[in-house]
């Protein structure tokens, strides 16, 4: 029997973050499976830095971003290139992750060859259609056309559930964003830029907003609560990394270049990021990603955003929704930078996202999905994944 061959897709760098851990997981078992991996490049700029870390070399890059690029474009090019991808390597199953044009492109195009899906962190959900955009649709989608899906969490295994697709195409793995972070953070490391390694001497806030439904009034909301911390919160600076999308960056740059304290970075490769993340006293941020990865090193997220699709984050304590209220964004960071107790209660909560294994079980739920090997155990929500990082 031929070994089975597993396709990895991904196209932007959260993406190329948390499959990390499973492609390199997958290198240990050339001899019974091959794999292939394809990025349809959909950020350009700030993906392939993110390849160089984890030593990842794609046998297919479709390059498909473009200047201003919208979405339909975007898909219309990622689902005819990885269509072609898909004819010449013939897959047994393709690995899709999380939310994006890149992730519903794969997951379609694996439809129309007759190959099997396979969905990295599956079962997220907010249940609204619009919130956030597009991303909610995205994921709902590739849970529809995935043959196997792999929710990080039991409340994410739960939602597929009410969603009445099958239980034996679920394996729950924690989350990979967590194996790639504390592959990442262990030992020392300096910032090599001097006006950096300058800043993070001090106490400071991380700082990264981006996402499409922020673009315009909600996200000037969120720098105007920015600004008003810089004016108003002693014994702390703020470090922005700056999106390289032109609906962000021009924004943050108005409302918060030139003010004392506050410093304009970016976009950070992945290992200063990670590092940063380390040495922050808190972050503020609309990503989906770190609502998972801070709480493993023990940061308080403020969640700039008016729903999450990971609310074990709210319950668990170690996120708090803030969404695009300056007054609210400003009382916050002030009870977290003064208030000692109020810090404690979210830098020391467990995290309920992962332990550094999802990858390993990822891989061992797909070996089985092919007969090899038996059915690993799932992730059960235990302390926090980086405690003692």
């Amino acid at each position: 029997m031929a070994r089975p061959k597993v396709m990895v897709v991904f196209g932007t760098r959260p993406e190329a973050i948390k499959m990390a851990p499973v492609v390199r997981q997958l290198e240990q078992y050339r001899d019974v499976i091959d794999n292939v991996v394809a990025v349809t490049g959909q950020h350009r700029e700030i993906l392939d830095s993110v390849l160089n870390q984890f030593h990842i070399s794609p046998s297919h890059d479709l390059n498909v971003m473009r200047p201003s690029q919208d979405l339909a474009g975007t898909m219309a090019r990622a689902l005819q290139g990885l269509s072609g991808v898909l004819l010449l390597e013939r897959p047994d199953i393709v690995l899709v992750h999380g939310d994006t044009l890149t992730t519903l492109a794969g997951a379609l195009a694996a439809y129309f060859a007759g190959c099997a899906v396979g969905h990295v962190e599956a079962g997220l959900r907010t249940g609204d259609k619009r919130a956030p955009f597009p991303e909610e649709m995205m994921r709902d989608l590739t849970d529809r056309l995935s043959d196997l899906m792999f929710p990080p969490t039991e409340w994410a295994k739960r939602n597929l559930l009410r969603e009445g697709l099958s239980p034996d195409r679920m394996f729950v793995t924690g989350n990979t964003g967590i194996d790639a972070l504390l592959m990442t953070v262990g030992g020392d490391y300096e910032f090599r830029d001097p006006e950096l390694a300058k800043a993070v001497k001090g106490r400071f806030i991380l700082v990264e907003v981006h996402r499409r439904e922020n673009f315009g009034e909600p996200l000037r909301r969120i720098c105007e609560g920015l600004r008003r911390i810089a004016l108003s919160v002693g014994g702390i600076d703020t470090i922005v990394s700056v999106h390289p999308n032109p609906n962000v960056g021009p924004v943050i740059r108005e409302t918060l270049g030139g003010l004392d304290g506050v410093r304009l970075f970016g976009p950070f490769d992945y290992v200063e990021w990670a590092h940063l993340m380390k040495r922050c006293h808190l972050i503020v941020t609309d990503s989906g990603g770190l609502q998972e990865e801070a709480p493993s090193l023990g940061k308080p997220v403020l969640l700039a955003r008016e729903k999450t699709e990971r609310p074990e984050a709210i319950e668990a304590g170690t996120v708090r929704l803030v969404g695009s209220d300056p007054g609210l964004i400003l009382d916050s960071v002030r009870e977290l930078v003064e208030d000692e107790d109020a810090y404690d209660r979210m830098s020391k909560a467990s995290n309920p996202f992962g332990d550094g294994r999802a990858g390993e079980r990822t891989v061992g739920a797909i070996l089985n999905f092919f007969g090899i090997g038996g059915r690993p155990e799932e992730f059960r929500c235990g302390g926090r994944g980086g405690e003692g990082v």
